[in-house]
């Protein structure tokens, strides 16, 4: 059997891994991606602040692929014939029996005028390299800062991490007094994280917010992104002298070349609980390449539901676990929702934490608790040195 990987970050990797590791010989398993590097992605925002190197939180993926004989390709993937059964990449044509599509998002930059041109962007290592020059000149003259996300934005928890991040570097640095600190967010309130909260979670980030002397506005939409300003739809406008808002994620391209695959507006592929295609039973979703429904009323400003590195991981592997009971004949699948998977998170919040759990990702949940550790973020750290440990040794099958 032939199987396609298209990207190789948190999804991917799981899922290639996963199939060789199940499947062995009988499984000829291809990864398709444009970097032979992986990325551990949430760390990115200690990398402005010389908490980390860029180098310190990558590893080389082809040389995992090569050791569990798992075939890599260094290409873009143009698009997909699922009739044919075959995935189209700048490096020619590829056959597959089985496909997973866990590609990363596209960043909807244009989703704000001079959001591109005058905002920041953590999401990227070129981004956050691009934040550590600019805040090493800003040190020397400081000004306001506005930090959070657009409309239509989903990953509001790393904006979270690094507002908490930048208020402990203000500090470090000596000059929080001189800096004007905002939180601009689409959420209806505040710890909304797009999952519709957490027990406690409005209360405790509203008291972060008041405690560190952080202004806010909720529920609010940008109109535009200058050089020295943000105006906001309500008219009002926040001088700003560094701004780095959370723009929406979309599907990749890739997906909008391939209309048979019947892909969202967004660019995301509909699939069932199974991550398994509607039309095509070989074809599987993992990851951000998922279409997720929010799971929350729309409030006057529009937000999406996150989608995080636990779900990626645990989507990759219900696909790949999948593929095999389909390969050896069974015909019980594994289904377990988006919203069905368990909250595990520990937001950073600048040599701070709060340790997330809940039985599931969206309500209605058995529990949820959000436990504060302000005395370190020393979770974290272990969280962060432990799945690169797992990564670089292939270790797909552990949580």
């Amino acid at each position: 059997m032939k199987a396609i990987v298209i990207g190789g970050n948190f999804a991917g990797m799981t899922a290639a891994l996963e199939l060789k590791r199940k499947l062995g010989k009988e499984v000829e398993v291809t990864v398709i991606d444009k970097s032979p590097v992986f990325l551990f992605i949430p760390s990115l925002i200690w990398v402005p602040f010389h908490r980390r190197e860029v180098k310190d939180i990558s590893i080389r993926r082809d040389e995992i692929f090569r050791k569990k004989n798992v075939n890599f390709v260094m290409a873009e993937a143009i698009s997909v014939d699922p009739d044919a059964q075959l995935v189209n990449t700048s490096k020619g044509d590829f056959e597959y029996d089985h496909l997973v599509v866990a590609t990363g998002p596209k960043v909807d930059f244009n989703a704000v005028p001079g959001l591109k041109e005058h905002g920041f962007y953590i999401g990227t290592p070129e981004g956050a390299m691009r934040i550590r020059k600019h805040l090493d000149a800003f040190v020397k003259n400081p000004g306001p800062i506005v930090i959070g996300a657009t409309q239509n934005a989903g990953c509001m928890g790393a904006a979270y991490e690094f507002l908490f991040n930048m208020d402990a570097w203000l500090r470090s640095q000596k000059i929080r007094k001189k800096v004007e600190l905002t939180w601009v967010t689409p959420e209806t309130y505040i710890g909304h994280f797009g999952i519709d909260g957490m027990t406690g979670a409005e209360t405790m980030l509203t008291g972060f917010l008041k405690m560190f002397n952080i202004k806010f506005r909720k529920e609010t939409a940008i109109k535009e992104v200058r050089e020295k300003e943000v105006e906001l739809d309500s008219g009002e406008i926040l001088p700003s002298d560094f701004t780095m808002l959370m723009p929406p994620f979309i599907g990749v391209d890739m997906i909008r070349n391939s209309p048979a695959l019947r892909g969202t507006k967004a660019g995301y592929l509909p699939v069932a609980d199974t991550y398994r295609h509607p039309d095509y039973p070989n074809v599987w979703a993992a990851g951000i390449a998922v279409d997720v429904k929010p799971p929350f009323e729309a409030g006057k400003v529009p937000f999406s539901a996150p989608k995080t590195g636990y779900p990626s991981d645990e989507t990759a592997k219900i696909a790949a676990e999948n593929i095999v009971r389909v390969y050896k004949g069974k015909g019980k699948l594994k289904a377990k929702s988006w919203g069905d998977i368990p909250a595990i998170c520990v937001m950073d919040a600048g040599n701070k934490e709060v340790i997330i759990l809940g039985n599931k990702l969206f309500r209605p949940r058995g529990f949820a608790v959000m436990i504060p550790n302000l005395l370190g973020d020393v979770n974290k750290v272990l969280f962060e040195k432990y799945f690169l440990w797992k990564t670089r040794h292939g270790y797909s099958f552990l949580p």
